[in-house]
């Protein structure tokens, strides 16, 4: 068989080989779900990865198989894919985050749902394939055990036009159940690990000095991450992840993960309201701590990646000049801003149901505002999050973080990734305010930022 998987371009699809955010590349985080399923497939099927935000569609190449992952803005974009393909006469599979969660949905635009976990179950859909019997759901009738995960192909991947291809993933989900996040509810709230001598040949194999942990919470198990950067330390290699900022309360450990290498990690500090953080379940943060639990961090030359949520219940317009404040304040590195968005699969999208303005899939991005905002207009929400990020990364801010970093210990050997990752982002919010397109509203906009003006 011959086998095509692709990853839909996000954003504008038509500016495809156009929109890379830095040095030529693109801002993809890893192929690591596609690779996977690859490792799936049965021996003898000859199989192609495509990512659309590198690659055109190969329309003229014959396929008896084509599978489509895509998460819920993506949705769009793979079923007209799909649609397509079947135009063509090739059956097509489609599966990831938004046909788990909404496989009823995904079925009336293609052939076969793979919902849940592909590992386990993919080897029998392409039997199905190849038998000419493929349809229906399909979904593995138990939990995927890691320590059977096969070696991925990353040849599949070019060579060129990523940050990194290099990703390791040592442990799968979360067990924390914070009411806007889809990555838990995927996963059923369960986290999982692949067995550490797995983990570390996979590392000690990669030619690169540095590579990215694409773990959603790589030490919410204490005992398995200490373990794990014990045994890298002789691996001399240099990485960044995503933890959770309670880390930071045990300042040993986060020595010893700056001794195995680590010089970034992204932790969801998503709002500085208690009453927000109780209202979405994420107890495990309080702000009181956040300065703290940052400066351990940064005292031992891990540069601090924060994401951040607008839209919660106890925000209004006065939430964006605070939170930029606050930013300054703790001297955060790096910032995701994000507005909150009732994704199907979490428990924030009956929660919000009657307040939902917006049912196109496309803009469930988190840069669009899809529902009405308790303490403020659905406007003056969009505008605050496009402010925030326009003015988080003007370029006397990150001179004046890359300049911090210096300053502190270590920080002469991971300012590269400071100065770098903020680079990308300035080249993004160019891209957004400087160009006449903005990605995250998808019509002209005014060649200038957004005022705080506009939030009242």
């Amino acid at each position: 068989m011959k086998i095509l998987l692709i990853a839909p371009a996000s954003g504008n699809w038509k500016t495809v080989g156009r929109n890379r955010l830095f040095n030529g590349k693109t801002f993809r985080f890893s192929m690591l779900s596609l690779l996977s399923v690859a490792a799936e497939t049965p021996p003898g099927a000859e199989i192609r990865i495509v990512d659309e935000q590198i690659d055109n569609i190969p329309w003229d190449e014959k396929f008896d198989l084509v599978g489509i992952t895509c998460m819920t803005a993506l949705a769009p974009r793979a079923y007209e894919l799909a649609s397509r393909f079947r135009t063509l006469g090739i059956p097509v599979v489609l599966g990831g985050m938004h046909p788990t969660f909404c496989p009823d949905e995904a079925l009336q635009h293609g052939d076969a749902v793979v919902a849940g976990e592909a590992e386990g179950i993919w080897p029998k859909v392409v039997e199905d394939a190849q038998n000419g019997c493929l349809g229906g759901i399909y979904r593995s009738n138990q939990p995927v055990d890691l320590s059977s995960l096969k070696k991925l192909p990353r040849y599949l991947l070019p060579g060129k036009g990523y940050s990194t291809h290099h990703a390791v993933q040592a442990t799968r989900g979360c067990p924390h159940r914070c009411s806007f996040c889809s990555v838990s509810a995927f996963n059923q709230h369960t986290h999982k690990k692949r067995p550490m001598e797995k983990v570390i040949e996979e590392i000690r194999r990669i030619p690169t000095k540095s590579f990215m942990f694409v773990d959603d919470n790589l030490i919410a198990d204490r005992e398995y991450a200490t373990r794990l950067f014990r045994e890298m330390i002789p691996l001399k290699k240099r990485w960044i992840t995503q933890v959770s900022l309670s880390m930071a309360d045990d300042p040993e450990f986060v020595k010893l993960a700056a001794r195995a290498g680590c010089i970034g990690v992204f932790v969801g500090i998503e709002t500085f309201s208690d009453r927000n953080l109780d209202d979405m379940g994420k107890t495990i943060n309080r702000t009181a701590d956040y300065q703290e639990r940052i400066r351990v961090f940064h005292s031992h030359g891990i540069g601090v990646e924060a994401g951040i949520v607008f839209g919660f219940d106890q925000d209004g317009p006065e939430v964006f000049s605070g939170t930029l404040a606050m930013l300054d304040d703790l001297e955060i590195d790096l910032i995701q801003t994000s507005i909150l968005t009732p994704l199907p699969g979490t428990a924030q999208y009956p929660a919000m149901a009657d307040r939902i303005l917006d049912k196109d899939w496309s803009h469930y991005d988190f840069h669009h505002a899809v529902f009405q905002p308790a303490g403020m207009s659905a406007e003056a929400l969009q505008a605050g999050h496009d402010w925030v990020t326009c003015e988080f990364y003007r370029p006397w801010r990150i001179v004046r973080r890359v300049w911090r970093h210096l300053s502190r210990p270590n920080g002469w050997l991971t300012w590269p990734y400071v100065l770098t990752i903020n680079l990308a982002y300035y080249g993004r919010v160019q891209c957004w305010n400087f160009r006449g397109w903005n990605p995250a509203r998808e019509k002209p906009v005014p060649k200038t930022r957004p005022s705080i003006l506009d939030l009242s």
